[in-house]
């Protein structure tokens, strides 16, 4: 099998595997919780972390958390935009499914941001607070999930925005917090 012939397959197998989490009879609660994941993974959770721990901590391990997080972001953020374009893969919502739950905010959908964000967030809080690092990843799996039930990414895009999120917070990890 050549190399096209094994991107098309797996291409299929994303489409698949998308069209058996998007169900349009997923029952509602399911669609709630989606919403909620997704929306916890917006954005505003960051900063209301950050401004909390370094607000009420004075352990100074701690104060290197918000440090972490914003060089963190500050290498994600221009890695996911150039990928997302240089991708441009057309989100399933637009070429394979007419009834997404949610309006995405731009047209291409590889990489998630949403993803990448929360496993960025959940990698270097779990280096902080490792007593909830099973917390923290099933609620980072879970705004990927969500990414996925609500009609606006394909697995795909969620793993390598994974992927994506992981890898900045290890690298911002080894670059902030001394071992």
């Amino acid at each position: 099998m050549d190399g096209n012939n094994m991107l098309k397959k797996v291409a299929q197998i994303d489409e698949q595997l998308f069209l058996t989490l998007f169900n349009c009879k997923s029952p509602s609660w399911l669609k709630v919780i989606a919403f909620g994941l997704s929306k916890s993974g917006d954005g505003g959770l960051y900063l209301l972390i950050c401004g909390a721990v370094w607000w009420l901590s004075n352990n100074e391990p701690y104060q290197l958390l918000p440090v972490t997080l914003l060089l963190g972001f500050a290498i994600e953020r221009p890695i996911y935009f150039l990928a997302k374009n240089r991708f441009a893969r057309v989100r399933p919502c637009d070429c394979l499914v007419t009834n997404a739950y949610i309006v995405p905010s731009d047209k291409f959908s590889l990489p998630s941001g949403h993803s990448a964000a929360a496993f960025l967030v959940a990698m270097i809080l779990s280096h902080f607070f490792p007593e909830y690092t099973w917390l923290l990843f099933g609620w980072a799996s879970g705004v990927a999930i969500s990414r996925v039930v609500l009609g606006v990414h394909f697995p795909a895009d969620i793993m390598l925005g994974a992927v994506v999120g992981s890898s900045c917070a290890i690298f911002s990890l080894a670059l902030v917090v001394p071992e």
